[in-house]
């Protein structure tokens, strides 16, 4: 399984002052992938994955930007990177991760929770 921040490096944030979020579907698919995986090691993360994948960016977590990320994973583009890693993992042929896949759970929710926290 690859890893959760460098696949999301791939998406590009695109600095502006309404921080507008370029996505890009190959690597949403497969952080999604792997932020299940997370799921299933710590239970606190469940049901926060899009705030998670904000946060990551710097960008708010609010309407518009969850809009874009459901509008990703409907496309053909999402869906077929996903079929293609999923057939991938089931059939023991995921490159391997250079770390442990709990690191970066944990740095991924460490990095959710600093962002969620309110600004003084």
């Amino acid at each position: 399984m690859r890893l959760l921040f460098s696949v999301i490096a791939a998406s590009a944030l695109t600095a502006s002052n309404a921080h507008a979020l370029t996505i890009d579907a190959k690597a949403l698919a497969r952080y999604d992938i792997s932020y299940v995986k997370c799921e299933s090691l710590y239970p606190d993360m469940r049901g926060h994955r899009d705030d998670a994948y904000l946060s990551l960016w710097r960008v708010k977590a609010d309407d518009a930007a969850r809009a874009q990320l459901a509008s990703t994973r409907k496309g053909a583009i999402y869906q077929a990177e996903r079929r293609r890693v999923l057939q991938a993992v089931a059939k023991g042929s995921a490159p391997p991760a250079s770390s442990p896949i709990e690191q970066e759970c944990q740095g991924l929710w460490g990095e959710a929770q600093r962002n969620a926290r309110p600004k003084k």
